[in-house]
């Protein structure tokens, strides 16, 4: 027995956690986004944003996380596990911003297999930035465009969500993987 991992990504302000809040409203095992918790615990340090102060160590803090996170839901045997963000997403981000990582980081990615990955396009009517979220909507589909390229990289057909309400989008995850 396997666990099914589905990996639910896309930029900054695409509507991922939204829907992983409608997944959990629907009783689906989710793993939510650890960027933000990592965010706010560097604020409360003084660092206002760690990913532009030392982008390395906030993403080998989310690599640790999302690698934690990918463990835990082998716990869930023969069950779904959605999660807000893969190990993948890590590696497109530090590619972003076009910063150097250790081969660890593609090694995690290379022993991190999902079984799908469904992928949030830009979507400029939802757009909004927050105290966490610095990014402007150019910045956002820059980042798409690197989150595309890296899964591509490691092999993955990404299945694009189209733009719609909430509600259909979660119906749309479900239906495709017959749930």
């Amino acid at each position: 027995m396997t666990t099914n991992k589905i990996v639910i990504t896309g930029g900054p302000g695409t509507g991922k956690s939204s829907l992983i809040n409608e997944l959990i409203k629907r009783n689906h095992i989710c793993l939510e986004e650890i960027s933000r918790a990592v965010t706010l615990k560097a604020q409360k340090e003084g660092i206002e944003q760690l990913f532009l102060t030392n982008p390395l160590l906030f993403s080998d803090l989310l690599l640790k996380g999302r690698l934690e996170q990918y463990k835990l839901a082998e716990k869930h045997a023969d069950k779904t596990v959605f999660f807000d963000r893969g190990v993948h997403d890590v590696l497109a981000y530090m590619d972003y911003i076009g910063d150097t990582y250790p081969q660890r980081f593609k090694e995690a990615c290379s022993h991190s297999k999902y079984d799908a990955v469904f992928i949030l396009k830009p979507w400029k009517d939802i757009y909004t930035s927050d105290n966490e979220r610095y990014e402007n909507f150019e910045q956002a589909q820059h980042i798409h465009k690197h989150l595309v390229n890296t899964y591509e990289a490691y092999n993955y057909t990404l299945i694009d969500v189209p733009f719609d309400t909430v509600e259909n989008r979660t119906d749309f995850i479900l239906n495709t993987l017959g749930l």
